[in-house]
Order: C-alpha cells, then structure tokens, then sequence
C-alpha cells in the first residue's frame, strides 16, 4: 500500500513569509498554520505536509550560528517522522545557512531543500508560490521508498542546487542564486528532470550524526589593491581569531611584497587557520600556477579549491567547532566533507 511521504514545512523568516494587508498594504508575516488553506495548489502535491515556524521569526540578515543549530535542532528531533525537510528562508543569507546544515548533518539521508522568494507570498507577481510548492515536490520525490535526494539543497526559480555551492547574485531578479563550480542537481519545467550523476549519497547503512558545535571566531579578509601593512596587521592579531577566509585574486594570487608574506607566515605559525579562495565568480584557486601563489603554497596556506566564500566560512566555523586536532586541520580541509569542492 502507498504511503504519501511526509513533509515538514519550517519556516526561519524571510520574505516568502510575509503577505500584503489588503486594506493598508503593509507587509505582516503569514500564519503558516493556515498554509494549506492560503495555498489550495499544496493539496495535489502528493504528500502529506506539517508546519513549524520559528516562536520568532527573523530577517535572514540577522541569522546566527544559534538559528543554524535550532533548525538542526528541529530537524534531528522529527528527523524519523518525515521523509523530507523544506525550510524556507530569506534569500539574503540562504547560501551560509544552506551550507552550514550541510555539514551538521553527517550521513543525512533525506533531503533538506531552502527554498524563500524575492516577492513576498501574497504579491500578485511573487515567485514563492512555485518556489515553495516546487521544493515541497522535490522533497517528496522518492524511488523504491527511499528519497531521491539525500542532501542538503537549494531550490530558487526553477533550479535545484546543493547548498554548499550556492551563492547570491541578485537582490532584483527572481533568480538570484547561482552554482558556478557545480551543476544544477534538478531543474523544473514541463517536467521535472533530475541530474541523478551529481547527486550526493551518504554511505548505506551509517547513522545520522547531527554536529552542531561551530566557532565564530573567524573573518573574511579580501584583498584588494592598495592594502595596508598595519590594517593586515591588526586584522591577522585580532584577540581570540581562529581562522580567516583570505578572497585573493584569480587562481588564489596575492602581492609578492615581503611585508604581506611575512605577516601570513606569522600568523600560520601562531596557529591561525587562513583558507585561500578567489574572489572569482567562478573557477579554482589552484596555488602555484603563477610566481605569485607560489610563496604562499610554500608557507602552509590552506588551498580552498573551489569552494564558495561562504562554504568556506561555514567550513571553517564547523572544523573549529569539532575541535580539529592542527596538524590534520589543513588536510581534512582541504578534502570535500559533503560535496562542497572537487577534490
């Protein structure tokens, strides 16, 4: 006998959440207990679908790593009663969070798909309506009784996207998020066609793990022409920091002055953690290829590959969390934990 898979709605915030007052015109938030009944189209879905909300939900412009560990929270609790997660978002800070539950979740086996709008829900043009309605879908796509997608993902304006390689373009278009080092896992149109070649499978058989401890004492420094010794200076000594996500330029290349390499160097040696990726759109830090990456090959930076900034900064936030012994810290790194770079 066929049972409808079981999908649990959770809503963060973001603008997907709002709906306009007829009479003021006002935005206010949506009350998602009463989703099916202000979205009638959710009722041929195939599924079965509960809601929870966050007590008080936020603009994604305020999320912390304490949201990211209550929708892990969420998640790891209902975790056995419902074979899929849609969480929806606000876009602004989508990717981070996206990629931030990617790696909590170690050997997730169910798709966990973000999903928000440009336009709010009860906007007369909003693109959330085919958002939601079409992540609530993937997310209940199975075959053989099992998910099809067993990943963390984003989906925005007919596109699926692992979540770990997702960045924002756009605050105007309604679609405004893009892969640009990896494909997209499934698109929408008259059908709905899965790129079932990229799609990312935990090991068969191995336990849920859900790793919630992250330490936000990071930065992301980008280059830029014209940076100064004493800013670096003060920047790379900052009480308490960690880890920094250095942006350079092109294939990771930075100046060649001694004064920037030195302070580099430096700060490895003190211990911090400085992880190399482009300020590119797209492409790979591949340190070595020109004279001026060499050097910091040569010192111990850590090579991001390519992987997003924001990927790179939840990566980082999460090795520190787990206490990461240093002498393994550069390595595992630099290995893809859940498909965020091409080893």
């Amino acid at each position: 006998m066929f049972n409808k898979p079981k999908i649990l709605l959770i809503y963060t915030g973001g603008t997907i959440g709002m709906i306009k007052d007829a009479d003021t015109g006002a935005l206010k938030a949506f009350n998602f207990k009463k989703i099916i009944k202000g979205i009638p189209e959710l009722k041929l879905l195939e599924c079965d679908i509960e809601t929870v909300s966050f007590e008080n939900p936020i603009d994604s412009s305020n999320m912390k790593i304490s949201d990211w560990q209550m929708m892990a929270n969420i998640i790891e609790e209902h975790y056995n009663n419902f074979d899929g997660f849609v969480v929806l978002h606000g876009s602004d800070t989508m990717s981070y969070s996206a990629s931030a539950l990617s790696f909590m979740f170690e050997n997730l086996s169910k798709p966990i798909v973000f999903t928000g709008s440009q336009l709010p829900i009860g906007d007369i043009r909003t693109d959330a309506k085919e958002n939601l309605i079409t992540a609530i879908q993937i997310a209940s796509l199975q075959e053989k009784g099992k998910p099809i997608i067993q990943e963390v993902s984003l989906y925005f304006e007919y596109k699926l996207y692992r979540g770990n390689r997702t960045t924002k373009i756009s605050a105007e278009h309604f679609n405004a998020f893009t892969s640009p080092n990896f494909p997209e896992l499934a698109e929408s149109g008259v059908h709905l066609k899965i790129n079932n070649d990229v799609l990312f499978k935990s090991k068969a058989g191995k336990k849920l793990k859900v790793n919630s401890n992250f330490n936000n004492d990071v930065l992301i420094l980008k280059l830029f022409p014209g940076i100064s010794k004493n800013i670096l200076q003060l920047l790379l000594n900052t009480p308490n920091l960690k880890g920094v996500v250095l942006e350079t330029y092109g294939a990771g290349n930075a100046p060649m002055e001694n004064w920037f390499i030195e302070e580099i160097e430096q700060a490895i040696q003190r211990g911090l953690h400085i992880v190399n990726v482009t300020q590119c759109s797209g492409g790979s830090v591949i340190m070595g290829t020109y004279e001026t990456s060499t050097r910091l090959k040569e010192i111990g930076l850590i090579s991001g590959k390519d992987i997003t900034t924001e990927a790179a900064i939840a990566k980082l936030m999460y090795l520190l969390g787990q206490n990461v012994a240093p002498n393994v810290f550069k390595t595992i790194f630099e290995t893809s934990l859940r498909g965020e770079m091409n080893d």
